[in-house]
């Protein structure tokens, strides 16, 4: 049985450590960075979405004054690894430009003016091959083929040569499920591919120096992830790079991996200078990863009382130009929330001439449980059933085999489903032409690699680093665990994030991991820097080490028989710590695992205009199992935040490509994002069931609240407007011709 702890610290929302130097404009971010003699470097970019290059022909551009470097593929050597050469292909491409805005070439000059016109003087000379950017297209034996033999040997053979990676997850015999059910509904759903809409694009400095030595400055999630993949394409040992990770103006997993870093060291490498290197909003969008689109087909079978009695998914995702395995994601979380005894869930990765795909919070997961969450609602509508209760009567629990295989733990699904349905919005009276829906969420996080290094000042401050970006409010809560531990006021604490040289490794800031993995490593290296402090004591008091105990923020005697001395606190040990035996420090490193699931509801209301098919969010309710809320306020926020994106992704967000294959909306005047004026606020009750794979009960929480809105938000629309979408975004001339297809 899970005990909440009660904590004097964690729950509360202390001062952010890093709002006042980012409201006043203070913080470093990527494009801040700046070296004596640096040039500023420029890309240049395939204007086709698929073809060969013949030639390269740069000695214009070499010969204009102020040119120091100029790059192509030739710069770079050949990688071992298939993945990192991918990445070193995606960053440049080699024989072939396989998307629109596919790097080919690039410059290094003392002016961002002079390296603009240096572009312009790149002879490139191509063979137009053909193309393909939708995923069911490039599925078809006839479609143009962009990477031949690179299928993983999980495809079954006969299996188009796009398709590069095929998964398949579920228990039990689906035909017997389907069977036995009452009424069997399958439908097919497409969604585009969207962006994660960072507000700050790509940014870097590099400097190689003659000694073969670098230093890399960047806007990244993971810096040691940069350093590893970096001194790969450059032929170098990764403890001759330096990466140091700036602060970061958005992610959501699209600054996992390397777009431009490679360049800019190349550039540096030849040149001899320092070079800096920012991509404008049209490449960021043209040639940075967007999430996948994808092709669905779900079909799932209900008995009149409710009760889901098999599910079958089949999930085809377009992964770019590249092989991007994230459908596996997918299949595992689609039909993740519910205990079904009969499911299956299928997966196809299928490369087209887009830009590669990455990461985009719970990647793969909100476009198969938008496809699972709407059957499961129209089932719902069929047999007049509530939906929560649908929900609650097939929702995964402690001890529930999962879809995916794991039997799940202490989980909070049917703790959120109940806040739900007992919340005044789920009751509360809808007006003319609004609507509904509700859709739960899922997503695994990660544990991972990590490591943390505690100093005890001797002013009894405490500095800690460790190696994780900062991308939702993970130095609070590093500090308020550290407090918490040591039992010491949070102001006292000081969390940093470490440079590639100044702290051991640690793995990319995704997967809902540092909150979590971090967090443990803080607590054992308080306890570490405890177990020494006890010490100190024990030697001060003459007394054994066994005798002495640590009590908020204090060492104590263990009782009479060990003495009668009055505690010592952390700053008074530390004011003694030179004349005791040096500096007092903790570390730690590990690997943890058992980060604990976590599941999310939704509740929206939309309204719809039947004149012009527009939707308004009118109301949004987002319940969320976080285990323990370490500091609620970027708790809140993250949940707010994925909802935000949800909606954008429902209503407004796509890559619109022409039939040229190129894209046609590379900007956020043409690519919409929602505004604070399109939304009403987001309300946010959180749900404790502490994940017992964590000493104060933590699971992550930023990511899953991005994947029940598609399938929220569509509901909602299907209950106003009065008729089911199948094709996201949700834009007012679809939902205009499907009411008008339907008068």
């Amino acid at each position: 049985m899970n005990v909440k702890r009660e904590f004097k610290i964690l729950g509360t929302r202390p001062v952010r450590p890093d709002g006042v130097e980012k409201v006043t404009g203070k913080a470093l971010f990527g494009a801040d960075t700046y070296a004596t003699g640096m040039l500023h470097g420029a890309i240049l970019r395939s204007p086709h979405a698929h073809a060969k290059i013949i030639s390269i022909n740069t000695g214009a551009a070499e010969a204009l004054s102020g040119v120091k470097a100029v790059i192509t593929s030739a710069d770079f050597g050949d990688v071992s690894s298939k993945a990192t050469r991918d990445t070193m292909h995606n960053c440049m491409a080699n024989a072939v430009a396989f998307y629109d805005g596919h790097a080919v070439a690039a410059v290094a000059a003392t002016s961002k003016s002079i390296a603009a016109a240096a572009l312009k003087l790149i002879d490139v000379q191509y063979e137009i091959l053909p193309h393909v950017t939708d995923v069911d297209a490039a599925m078809q034996p006839d479609a143009p083929v962009l990477h031949p033999g690179r299928q993983h040997r999980s495809v079954p053979e006969g299996t188009p040569a796009n398709v590069v990676y095929y998964c398949d997850f579920g228990h039990g015999d689906v035909d017997a499920g389907f069977a036995s059910a009452d009424k069997v509904i399958e439908r097919s759903f497409k969604t585009a591919a969207t962006h994660q809409g960072y507000i700050e694009p790509h940014a870097c400095l590099a400097n190689m120096g003659p000694d073969g030595k670098a230093e890399l400055w960047c806007s990244t999630q993971g810096h040691y992830n940069v350093r590893a993949i970096c001194a790969e394409i450059m032929s170098m040992d990764e403890s001759q790079l330096r990466v140091t990770a700036s602060e970061i103006g958005g992610g959501f997993g699209g600054k996992t991996t390397v777009f431009i870093e490679p360049v800019a060291l190349a550039l540096s490498k030849k040149s001899g200078k320092p070079v800096k290197l920012v991509m404008t909003r049209d490449e960021v969008f043209r040639a940075t990863g967007p999430t996948m689109s994808a092709s669905m087909d779900v079909k799932i079978g209900m008995n009149a009382d409710g009760k889901i009695t098999a599910g079958h998914a089949k999930l085809r995702y377009q992964g770019g130009a590249f092989p991007y395995q994230m459908v596996m994601m997918g299949a595992m979380s689609a039909f993740a929330v519910y205990n079904l005894d009969h499911v299956r869930a299928e997966g196809w990765d299928v490369v087209t001439n887009r830009p590669k795909m990455i990461s985009y919070r719970a990647p793969g997961a909100p476009m198969a449980v938008y496809g699972v969450e709407s059957v499961v609602d129209e089932l719902a509508q069929e047999f007049g059933l509530d939906p929560i209760d649908v929900r609650l009567k097939n929702a995964s629990r402690e001890g529930t085999k999962s879809s995916y295989g794991p039997t799940f733990k202490a989980i909070g699904l049917v703790e959120a489903l109940t806040a739900a349905k007992a919340h005044p919005h789920y009751s509360a009276p809808l007006g003319l032409n609004q609507g509904r829906g509700i859709a739960c969420g899922f997503w695994f996080n990660f544990g991972g690699q990590v490591s943390v290094s505690m100093a005890i000042n001797a002013d009894g401050t405490v500095n800690l680093v460790e190696g994780n970006p900062d991308i939702g409010g993970s130095r609070a809560s590093i500090s308020m665990m550290a407090a918490e531990e040591l039992g010491i006021p949070y102001e006292r604490i000081k969390t940093i994030i470490g440079d590639t040289a100044s702290v051991g490794f640690s793995d990319v800031t995704d997967g809902s991991r540092v909150t979590f993995a971090v967090g443990i490593a803080t607590i054992n290296a308080a306890k570490a820097a405890k177990a020494e402090m006890c010490k100190r004591a024990a030697k001060t008091w003459g007394i054994d080490v066994d005798a002495v105990e640590w009590i908020d923020g204090a060492v104590h005697p263990t009782g009479h028989n060990a003495g009668e001395f009055p505690p010592l606190s952390l700053k008074e040990i530390a004011a003694n710590s030179g004349r005791s035996g040096g500096p007092i420090a903790g570390h730690h490193e590990g690997a943890p695992d058992k980060a604990g699931v976590s599941f999310g509801v939704h509740l929206v209301d939309t309204e719809i205009d039947p004149e012009t098919g527009f939707t308004s969010i009118k109301r949004y309710t987002v319940f969320q199992d976080v285990g323990k809320a370490i500091h609620p306020s970027y708790v809140e926020g993250q949940m707010q935040g994925g909802a935000v994106q949800g909606i954008g992704w429902a209503l407004n967000e796509e890559y619109i490509y022409g039939d040229d294959g190129k894209l046609q909306n590379a900007g956020f005047l043409d690519y919409r994002i929602p505004v604070a004026s399109d939304l009403p606020m987001i309300d946010t009750v959180i749900i404790e069931v502490p994940n017992p794979g964590h000493p104060y009960g933590v699971r992550g929480c930023g990511e899953t609240a991005i994947v029940p809105p598609l399938a929220a938000v569509g509901s909602a629309v299907c209950a106003a407007a009065g008729v089911r979408m199948f094709d996201l975004p949700m834009s007012p001339p679809k939902i205009l011709a499907a009411i008008d297809a339907k008068k």
